[in-house]
């Protein structure tokens, strides 16, 4: 009898335990797979390909301050404003300028177009956490 009741305490605190960390990995699996799943957002893959083909990567990192600020400084600023703030951002892009982020100047980028340029910011306002 008691060998039975030890079984039953056992089998239920190791089905207990294994309950509870199959929730935990389940919120892991999705927040690894909302990672995962940006590398598929077609805004994502469309802004990175133009931020690479651009001497974007000159001045700015996604983690790091090169010359201007990372990547995902900018979105942790921008990224909770309406939409109408792509558009603001692009233009910045293209026209250049300075004081948001300090002195230093953005260059401007005259040749990029204003749906390339939204792209890119785009792609920046993804990377927020």
């Amino acid at each position: 009898m008691k060998r039975s009741l030890i079984v039953v305490l056992a089998v239920s605190v190791l089905v207990a335990c294994g309950g509870s960390g199959s929730k935990e990995k389940k919120a892991d699996d999705k927040a690894e797979s909302k990672t995962t799943d940006l590398s598929q957002n077609p805004d994502y893959q469309n802004g990175l390909s133009l931020v690479a083909k651009s001497n974007c990567l000159t001045c700015h990192n996604v983690d790091q301050v090169v010359t201007g600020p990372p990547y995902r400084e900018i979105a942790n600023k921008y990224g909770d404003m309406p939409d109408t703030i792509i558009a603001h951002l692009a233009k910045k892009i293209i026209s250049g300028g300075n004081g948001v982020w300090g002195q230093i100047f953005m260059t401007p980028h005259p040749d990029v177009s204003q749906a390339d340029a939204e792209a890119m910011v785009k792609y920046i306002l993804l990377l927020k956490k």
